[in-house]
């Protein structure tokens, strides 16, 4: 008997609201009523925002690989489990960077983070395509991956400026960010 995706689907949008959950409860409340005293909270709640962002990216796309998904196969459920692992890491590398105020090795180990997602997600997009066959609607919708594969070419190029110039990896961080939020209508073209 096969699975369908809705278990799936609807487990790994639970794990994302968490995620969501526990990075904006690390943004503490400051004393004092002037603007001026939420000069500290700044730095945490701007990587807040993109990594809000990165996740809200991650959960559309997710949910419209899915929805093309016929079935859901062991290898799927794993893979699955593997993005997640990776985007449960968010609140951590939020946080560390945001506290820091962009110091190289936070802002390096986020861009790491960012890079294994992307991986993760890659990953996964291939175990589909591999189940569903390279006739599947994913797999022409993907096709070449283009912009899978600058983003991972930048997410390197990012962690490697880290070191040296965090705030251009941080511009990096947030340029991929908004390739992304330019809608994919990749899928939903080949669903029609």
């Amino acid at each position: 008997m096969e699975m369908g995706t809705n278990r799936l689907e609807a487990f790994s949008d639970a794990v994302i609201a968490i995620i969501i959950t526990i990075m904006v409860l690390e943004m503490k409340v400051q004393h004092g009523s002037e603007l001026s005293s939420l000069n500290k909270v700044l730095p945490v709640f701007l990587t807040y925002v993109l990594s809000f962002l990165y996740l809200a990216i991650y959960w559309n796309n997710h949910h419209h690989m899915l929805h093309v998904t016929r079935h859901v196969t062991a290898g799927i459920l794993w893979a699955n489990m593997h993005l997640l692992f990776w985007l449960s890491l968010f609140p951590f590398v939020t946080g560390w960077m945001g506290e820091n105020h962009l110091a190289p090795i936070p802002t390096m180990l986020y861009g790491i983070v960012l890079f294994f997602a992307a991986t993760a997600y890659f990953i996964l997009q291939r175990v589909i395509i591999y189940s569903q066959g390279s006739k599947s609607i994913l797999a022409k919708a993907v096709g070449k991956d283009f912009k899978g594969k600058i983003s991972q070419l930048l997410y390197l190029l990012g962690i490697i400026i880290a070191l040296f110039v965090p705030w251009i990896a941080a511009v990096i961080y947030i340029s991929v960010a908004l390739m992304w939020l330019i809608p994919d209508r990749r899928i939903e073209l080949m669903k029609d």
